[in-house]
């Protein structure tokens, strides 16, 4: 079995070398003949800097063509790649940056200015690399270009790695405040790309939908089961993804096979994506995943869309999938109960545990722990908290994913929920308590309570409760606009409350549960 990601390309390039590798909405595109080319550009150039293997390679570039070359030229090098999200405050994409001790960032020139290089831990300052813009591969060619003439990368060989070796660090939601890096090896990516192939069949003809950010664990399959197989990836803009009429409108008329994506979106087509006026034919596979599907907007979709499979994929990012659901087609109108999360997947194994670390009783609930090849080795430089994410029950060392779940009696598992204060919203993990840090920011607040309440509509609402020191109650829009400057749009609270103090639990704790009631 192939280890490494990048071997992918250097295969699907001997194979496929004039198929088109990636295609953007204006309709610009790229061969595996020319996107090796570009990457072994790009990692020439990473080794001229002085990239070895294990460092880390950052980039704050919008999606493109242009990135996925960053990507397999960064694994080429031996290193392992970092994206921010470009529509993240600076202020949390810069926090990543510093964390990873970059070698190298490569800077789209809109974002430069919002980059604050500070020091690494080992003392030196990364080196930045500014692309003009983002867009069919041509903004990086032409920096490749400018860089050679003043001091030529000459060609080398890809680095061999390791199945162990780091391949990339996905920031997630951290519930201390801070978001915190999950580590992927090359062997982590490999055996969930490799079981994709298994269970989906996916096939050379296959057109892939991009949709997801790639600092969101969705785009690494989109990305490298693409290349495995020679499928043709058709990148979707920040933009047209949020625009559910747009986006079923794109679907038809690049004709994409197979489509993968939070519930969110594909309700949001439901609703407002007139998916009865166009031809769907082409679509195969509808794969889903980061958060539950409501019932209703299921079975809308399944009556627009009778004939692809559906498949409901869960998994935590430090596991990417580790357990898959195919919803069978047509869906009961008496269902009322959203899809089973499924089966493990054949690569991994799971156990479900009581509080105290014991194994429980099929049929009881537990939380579910995943151990095996897909699994991460933990979070960039919290080793506390990598050692409170695993448990070891009877000889073997398990994550613990946090959430609870039930086996039925047909052997596939049920989600009930979570045993902690983290949420799953617009497929994003997104941390209660990182908000709660971020509104105790703002000078005006004295106490500050979130609570996650479900959402027909948007899936999970967030609704913010406050004191301010003044007494006084601040505007929405200030609080929106205070919020946005320092976490992900997808985290700014949906609603917010003011009150004069806040309910006590008898250790006087906030009483969440009250809260809760009240929203």
């Amino acid at each position: 079995m192939n280890v490494s990601l990048h071997g992918y390309l250097d295969d699907a390039t001997s194979r496929w070398p004039d198929k088109i590798a990636i295609e953007e909405a204006d309709g610009s595109s790229i061969t595996y003949r020319e996107l090796n080319r570009l990457s072994d550009r790009m990692r020439d150039r990473l080794i001229k800097l002085g990239v070895h293997s294990g460092d880390r390679v950052g980039f704050w570039i919008r999606k493109s063509i242009d990135v996925v070359a960053v990507i397999f030229g960064a694994l080429k090098a031996g290193a392992a790649y970092v994206p921010v999200d470009p529509s993240a405050p600076a202020a949390r994409n810069n926090y990543i940056l510093a964390d990873c001790a970059m070698t190298v960032i490569v800077v789209e020139r809109q974002f430069e200015p919002q980059l604050s290089v500070v020091l690494s831990s080992q003392g030196t300052r990364p080196a930045i690399l500014v692309i003009e813009g983002a867009g069919g591969g041509a903004f990086l060619r032409h920096m490749l270009e400018e860089e050679d003439r003043l001091a030529e990368a000459l060609q080398v060989f890809s680095a061999r790695v390791q199945p162990d070796d780091l391949a990339f660090i996905l920031y997630t939601s951290g519930s201390t405040g801070r978001p915190k890096g999950v580590q992927l090896t090359h062997l982590n990516a490999v055996s969930f790309v490799e079981w994709c192939a298994e269970a989906f069949a996916l096939l050379p003809t296959d057109r892939f939908s991009s949709h997801a950010p790639f600092h969101f664990d969705l785009s690494v399959f989109d990305i490298f089961s693409a290349v495995k197989h020679g499928g043709t990836m058709v990148v979707i803009g920040e933009e047209t993804g949020k625009r559910p009429f747009e986006l079923a409108q794109l679907i038809a008329d690049t004709n994409i096979t197979v489509w993968y994506s939070a519930p969110s979106i594909l309700s949001l087509m439901t609703q407002f994506g007139e998916l009865d006026s166009r031809n769907y034919s082409s679509l195969r596979l509808v794969l889903f995943a980061g958060e539950v599907f409501p019932i209703t907007h299921l079975k809308a979709l399944v009556k627009y869309w009778p004939h692809p499979r559906y498949f409901n994929l869960y998994g935590p990012t430090e596991t990417n999938v580790c357990t898959f659901y195919e919803v069978p087609t047509p869906i009961s109108e008496s269902r009322t109960e959203p899809m089973p999360i499924g089966r493990i997947c054949s690569h991994l194994d799971g156990i479900l545990i009581d509080p105290d670390g014991r194994v429980v009783e099929k049929g009881t609930e537990g939380e579910l722990c995943i151990r095996g090849p897909g699994v991460t080795r933990g979070y960039w430089n919290l080793p506390d908290q990598s050692k409170k994410a695993f448990i070891g029950v009877t000889g073997a060392t398990y994550y613990r994913t946090g959430d609870i779940v039930r086996e039925q009696g047909d052997g596939n598992l049920q989600y009930l929920g979570r045993k902690d204060r983290m949420i799953k919203k617009r497929g994003f993990r997104v941390e209660l308590g990182e908000i709660e840090a971020c509104l105790y920011r703002h000078p005006s607040v004295q106490e500050a309570a979130v609570v996650a309440l479900a959402d027909e509509a948007l899936g999970m609402k967030v609704h913010a409760h406050l004191v301010c020191k003044d007494g006084k109650r601040l505007s929405l829009i200030e609080m929106k606009t205070f919020c946005s400057e320092h976490i992900p749009v997808y985290m700014i609270p949906d609603l917010f409350s003011f009150h004069p103090s806040l309910p006590k639990t008898s250790t006087d704790k906030v009483d969440y549960q009250t809260l809760k009631a009240q929203s």
